[in-house]
């Protein structure tokens, strides 16, 4: 399985395979065709409320993971999870965020989820 995160406005690579947006909103100044989304599942990124409260610094990164993993065992978000890991399963999938540090985002906790539901 190969699932890599990169930022929706680097340019799209060949190796990308199936290019998944896992932001809510549309990102600033990218246009649908430079962009190359194939699929944007809104119902797998995190709430409103739980984006605001973490991008106002209200908590932790370790608190906004627990409480999004919470939002991801919803059903609707379940469903999504299994889906996008049935792509990766199939061939390579990028997901794609408009975050500055990735790694600090829910891009990663999608990452961590989808690596431990195909061992």
């Amino acid at each position: 399985m190969t699932v890599r995160v990169r930022r929706v406005y680097d340019p799209p690579e060949p190796e990308d395979g199936v290019r998944v947006l896992v932001d809510r909103l549309w990102p600033r100044g990218v246009s649908k065709e430079a962009a190359r989304v194939d699929e944007w599942p809104k119902g797998l990124t995190p709430s409103t409320e739980l984006r605001r409260w973490y991008h106002a610094g209200e908590g932790t990164y370790e608190e906004f993971a627990r409480r999004y993993e919470a939002e991801l065992a919803e059903p609707e978000a379940r469903e999504l999870l299994g889906h996008v890991g049935d792509l990766a399963g199939r061939g390579p999938v990028t997901l794609l965020t408009s975050a500055k540090s990735p790694e600090q985002s829910h891009t990663a906790v999608l990452v961590r989820l989808l690596e431990a539901d195909r061992r």
